[in-house]
């Protein structure tokens, strides 16, 4: 899943994903963030920025990138699996009377709602 940013349009990146055979959603620009990772890249993120001192190299970035991303709190990550449902059905709800059918993909494809 990728929001068609720069660096997810790189030929290599393009090239990995094709020879993978990974599938390619096409993802609106400026739509909700519905990935679950993101939100944990932005709490790690914030986990390294409130570190005392800064990692000063590469090296201490790494070792400091393994301790928070190990360190992040395992309810938070669930909290944030558990809430996709919710978060899928408030985007597609103001479109339910339109004649088409979504999916999510994750890992397979997810029926959210069924039209009555």
């Amino acid at each position: 899943m990728d929001d068609n940013a720069p660096p997810h349009r790189a030929r290599i990146v393009t090239a990995r994903l094709q020879e993978v055979g990974a599938p390619h959603m096409v993802w609106p620009a400026m739509s909700p963030d519905l990935n679950p990772i993101e939100h944990v890249w932005d709490q790690l993120k914030q986990r390294l920025d409130d570190r005392t001192p800064p990692p000063r190299d590469l090296a201490e970035l790494c070792v400091a990138l393994v301790e928070e991303w190990n360190a992040l709190p395992q309810n938070n990550i669930m909290r944030l699996v558990r809430s996709m449902r919710r978060r899928c059905q408030a985007v597609i709800a103001p479109l339910y009377f339109a004649p088409l059918y979504f999916t999510v993909q994750f890992c397979c494809y997810v029926p959210l709602i069924t039209p009555k």
